[in-house]
């Protein structure tokens, strides 16, 4: 497996990593899947500073199969805010439980500080103690509790903060 920067190629795959948790879960609080065109220009407008990285497991053939995906994004829009991130990971459910997620999570952590960020903010929806203890053994930490700021699937919803200063 590779990790390396998302190209507008990935969208297929991304698409679909990402739309299975908008149907089917709470970790993120989109609701409407993405269109395929969404998804390609999510890509591309991240191809700077906020950057995305897939985890590629090439076929034999050399075809890219990627198993999950990790982002950088605007943690703010007031320029004061500029030098800080928010970070999103996921990961195909086929591939959940063998590094993938920590792969994505240190690729993008160094991904920021290589593009001058100094704070990464990881908002994990309440509950998901697999995400929190991730972001925690690579140096994350909690720093915060938002109570039922999101409302899915009929369910108010808490989120977790966690903070990590590069």
């Amino acid at each position: 497996m590779i990790i390396r920067p998302a190209t507008v190629d990935d969208a297929p795959a991304v698409l679909a990593i990402y739309n299975h948790e908008v149907e089917h879960s709470v970790v993120t609080f989109d609701l409407v899947p993405r269109t395929l065109e969404e998804q390609r220009a999510w890509i591309a407008d991240r191809s700077g500073a906020h950057a995305v990285i897939v985890a590629d497991r090439s076929s034999a053939g050399g075809r890219p199969t990627v198993v999950g995906f990790a982002s950088l994004s605007p943690y703010r829009d007031r320029p004061a805010y500029s030098t800080t991130a928010e970070t999103s990971v996921y990961v195909d459910e086929t591939a959940r439980g063998a590094g993938v997620g920590r792969a994505l999570l240190e690729g993008i952590v160094a991904t920021a500080r290589a593009h001058g960020f100094h704070a990464l903010v990881a908002r994990i929806v309440g509950g998901h103690h697999a995400s929190v203890r991730l972001h925690e053994s690579v140096g994350f930490e909690v720093v915060g509790l938002e109570r039922e700021v999101g409302r899915k699937f009929g369910r108010w919803l808490d989120v977790t903060v966690a903070e990590l200063l590069l």
